[in-house]
């Protein structure tokens, strides 16, 4: 158990834990901000109420998760000085420039242009106002670009030198930038906060939907929530199948210990659905595979196959058991996400997507499924990567400040009981917003609010819903909102 009670251990729990909470509200942020842009947008085009009562609705709750994000991810910086300050002198030349550009481009985009978009609509009119909603969520974007920029040359780091004194001086800033895992990480980061944010909004409004099925706003939102789970999972799934070719080239390690495998297995290799990693023994135990599916994915032929653990030295294996079971739920939870998205498609075509209420308890049961899949997605990469902070070239243990165990448990205890205190309240409050019906917004001189019982749907998109078969009218189909597994953009030393 002495292992668990060294500081180096205990900062790495430190930044799990406040990364953790961190990672959540940027992901759900992200998803929220081209969320709002959309309804903004369908609004103005459409002119249909309903658009600017979701808009209304949801611009309030991102608000909190706005500022929830930025008060975690404050914490980060100043635990890079404190428990990281080893990395932070030997690869500040690198990551520093990056971190300030991600402060003077995104959040200053983000900061500069909040206000407008909750507060300015009257002020400066709809067309500004639409300019402004997009700012920021092209904001949000950006900070996700420079992030994992950061996160992603310490997974494939080059385009450095080394100097005398050990620091990582830049010699091509592009290739620093544009790393060979970079761009896999963002396209696999951005769409699975998409995706969280349409199971967290179609969470909502199945909730309000299982209340009353005539809540156009409740229907509305919840169609385009499904509308983004049946179109954005399998392009999540083929970007996650593409990322993972890219780790298996530039961290076999990691793979090798994502899929379970010590050994090469004959002439096939096997993915393991089940089994329990014993790393001292060098094996996995009570292991249910089938047979060759593994190389197809991996290596996508039939029988080639990839490095085990053992032909690795133990001193460069991650904590195999922590790996293995993170990457099968973020697994699970995407392939979940797909059956959900499906089940909306074939409810939507029979006319019972606003009457199906075991759909509508299962969206609701989803709700948080994006931000497990999300955690369990920085577990895999970033425990994944130890025993680096900057694969291959700084040890996490020579990444540590001169602290002492002590002074870092009561740190790590303070944090816990401020962030459950603090944070816990504002999750709280949130689901309070959440529990809330969307009501119209105040009625302007041209336009009167939709009464929350008319049901509404567009006639233009899949029009053999209109007769359902049961009387009720049939799905919309504008498609738009809001989108895991991903990985975090954070350094993680977890």
């Amino acid at each position: 158990m002495s292992e668990y009670f060294t500081a180096e251990f205990l900062a790495r729990a430190q930044f799990a834990f406040t990364v953790s909470f961190h990672i959540i509200f940027p992901a759900f942020s992200i998803g929220l901000a081209s969320f709002l842009a959309v309804l903004n947008a369908l609004w103005l085009w459409r002119r249909e109420r309903v658009y600017l009562d979701l808009f209304e609705y949801w611009k309030k709750i991102f608000a909190v998760v706005f500022g929830m994000g930025v008060v975690s991810g404050i914490v980060m910086s100043y635990e890079f000085g404190t428990n990281w300050a080893a990395f932070s002198d030997k690869a500040g030349p690198v990551i520093g420039p990056l971190l300030a550009y991600e402060v003077m481009s995104a959040f200053f985009l983000e900061a500069g242009f909040l206000g407008i978009m909750l507060f300015g609509r009257e002020r400066v009119g709809d067309k500004l106002h639409m300019v402004a909603t997009a700012i920021v969520a092209l904001g949000t974007l950006l900070s996700a670009f420079w992030i994992l920029s950061v996160n992603s040359w310490m997974q494939t780091p080059q385009g450095f030198e080394i100097a005398e004194n050990g620091q990582f001086v830049p010699v091509d800033w592009w290739a620093i930038i544009f790393n060979p895992s970079f761009p896999y990480r963002l396209v696999h980061m951005v769409l699975a906060a998409f995706l969280t944010t349409a199971f967290a909004v179609g969470a909502v409004h199945a909730w309000h939907l299982l209340r009353n099925r005539d809540d156009a706003q409740a229907r509305k939102g919840f169609s385009m929530a499904m509308w983004m789970a049946l179109l954005v999972t399998p392009v999540q799934i083929f970007a996650g199948d593409l990322h993972g070719l890219n780790t298996l080239q530039h961290q076999p390690i990691k793979v090798a210990a994502m899929e379970g495998h010590f050994d090469r297995e004959g002439d096939n290799q096997p993915i393991y659905i089940f089994g329990i990693p014993d790393e001292e023994a060098g094996k996995l135990r009570y292991p249910l595979g089938i047979p060759y599916l593994g190389s197809l994915i991996l290596t996508h032929t039939w029988n080639e196959q990839i490095k085990g653990l053992n032909e690795f030295p133990r001193e460069e294996w991650p904590p195999v058991g922590v790996v293995f079971w993170s990457f099968r739920i973020m697994l699970a939870i995407g392939f979940a996400m797909m059956v959900v998205g499906l089940w909306s498609a074939w409810a939507r075509l029979k006319g019972r997507l606003y009457d199906s209420r075991a759909l509508h308890k299962v969206a609701l049961w989803m709700g948080p499924s994006g931000f497990v899949a999300i955690l369990a997605g920085w577990f895999t990469t970033e425990v994944g990567r130890q025993p680096w902070t900057v694969q291959g070239y700084l040890r996490t243990s020579e990444s540590l400040s001169p602290i002492d165990a002590p002074a870092v448990a009561a740190s790590l205890i303070g944090f816990v009981v401020v962030y459950f205190l603090v944070f816990g309240a504002g999750i709280y409050y949130l689901l309070k917003l959440m529990n809330k019906p969307v009501v119209a917004a105040a009625a302007t001189p041209d336009k009167e609010p939709t009464p929350v019982l008319a049901p509404q749907f567009d006639p233009d998109f899949l029009p053999d819903e209109d007769n359902g078969g049961n009387g009720n009218p049939g799905g919309n189909g504008n498609p738009g909102g809001s989108g895991n597994s991903g990985n975090s953009g954070n350094k993680g030393n977890h």
